[in-house]
């Protein structure tokens, strides 16, 4: 697989796995790794821009809702944001729950500025740690 295209797979699974859609970046991620198709910073940048891209699509899903009076079940979430206020972002990339965090951080009207910062960051650190630990792995092996 060409570098060009592993970057491309990656960045579209990647988004897919930060929306609603399954995508399942985490398995392409150390797959392209452990083959060398492309550098690792790289394929941690293209995922992360991504998976962040997809976190952002939920947050505007979110602003387009009415403000109603909120489902039950979304209580956990809703109390992280109103607690850790945009912060409570770190956590987008649990899955499920993170989904949730951005489609009400949406909802809350959060600001643009510290919502994208601390979304980018709860997601390029899942994707650092992921690739630090396939790169050990892989060393180890050899």
């Amino acid at each position: 697989m060409s570098s060009t295209l592993a970057l491309i797979s990656l960045f579209s699974s990647s988004f897919l796995s930060a929306t609603l859609l399954p995508g399942n970046s985490e398995i392409l991620l150390v797959g392209l790794l452990t083959a060398g198709s492309a550098s690792p910073l790289l394929l941690v940048v293209a995922a992360s821009f991504g998976n962040t891209l997809g976190g952002i699509t939920n947050i505007i899903i979110g602003r387009l809702l009415p403000k109603l009076k909120p489902q039950r079940g979304l209580d956990t979430a809703l109390g992280w944001l109103n607690r850790f206020g945009p912060a409570a972002l770190l956590l987008s990339w649990l899955p499920v729950v993170g989904d949730v965090l951005c489609v009400l951080a949406g909802w809350l009207r959060m600001p643009w500025g510290p919502v994208v910062f601390f979304l980018l960051v709860g997601k390029t650190v899942r994707y650092v740690v992921l690739t630090a630990i396939t790169l050990q792995g892989l060393s180890w092996w050899n």
